[in-house]
């Protein structure tokens, strides 16, 4: 009984790290009540060396990449967890990537160069369509299994002596939109801002192409677990992108076939 308790207060504490690292990027990217973000170092009055900033951001994301797609990988986590109890391996997970984006904020070097500003109407819009994004990729995480993603559901499984039930393919709500709106909604949430900044679009610009290369990886394991369901699930749903005139199409062409017109 002490191991499970142990193990869901390891689940609750990487689960509080997580909840303070997500609530601080709020900040960092959108520039936003924290004492330093993207832009803006703590020493206002200290300028960065441009060469000296851009490599060790591009470390920093490089760090943050590679323990994210490693650690998520079917292969390792087969390997981990004959060193840890299954029920901490997703916890684990959650801690390090957390740990990695507080050393991130921590030493990101802003670069302030301006690449584009904006004002009135558009930077309402940039502003909204990026709050929006941050929205987006918090409720996708509820809509599949929020405290499973996170950890806790596997550490409350434990506790109670109980194997935690195992993955179900599912595609609620934005999944039958995009087949991933979390990595939608952070791409969102990098990109619009009213004044993008050097720093910031190579934020953007790293991040964009993680996403875009992990997501290929992360397609492969789901075909894997799920076979022909998540084929055919690919077929019918786009990546990140929405089909928005979609089902216009696809009633037209019923009708065309249906009236013996050519296709």
């Amino acid at each position: 009984m002490f191991s499970r308790l142990a193990i869901l207060l390891y689940a609750i504490v990487s689960y509080a790290v997580f909840t303070v690292s997500f609530l601080y990027a709020l900040g960092f990217v959108g520039n936003y009540v924290v004492p330093k973000s993207i832009d803006r170092p703590f020493d206002v009055g200290s300028p960065s060396n441009l060469t000296e900033a851009i490599v060790v951001n591009l470390l920093l994301m490089s760090l943050f990449a590679i323990q994210h797609s490693v650690m998520a990988r079917p292969a390792f986590k087969r390997w981990w967890t004959k060193v840890l109890p299954v029920a901490c391996e997703r916890s684990t997970y959650v801690l390090l990537s957390s740990l990695i984006l507080i050393l991130l904020f921590w030493q990101w070097r802003p670069i302030p160069a301006p690449i584009w500003q904006t004002s009135g109407i558009v930077a309402w819009l940039l502003t909204g369509i990026h709050w929006l994004g941050w929205l987006i990729a918090f409720a996708s995480t509820h809509m599949i299994d929020h405290f499973d993603l996170f950890g806790l559901r596997q550490a409350l499984a434990a506790l109670r002596g109980t194997e935690p039930q195992g993955p179900s393919f599912k595609a609620p709500l934005l999944y039958k939109i995009v087949r991933h709106p979390i990595m939608l909604g952070f791409l969102l949430a990098f990109w619009a801002t009213p004044e993008m900044t050097a720093g910031h679009l190579l934020f953007a610009l790293a991040n964009t192409a993680y996403i875009l290369a992990a997501l290929q990886f992360e397609e492969q394991d789901l075909i894997a677990e799920f076979g022909e369901t998540y084929r055919q699930y690919r077929r019918r749903v786009p990546m990140l992108l929405p089909r928005l005139f979609a089902r216009t199409r696809t009633r037209d062409r019923d009708a065309a076939r249906s009236i013996g017109a050519p296709r």
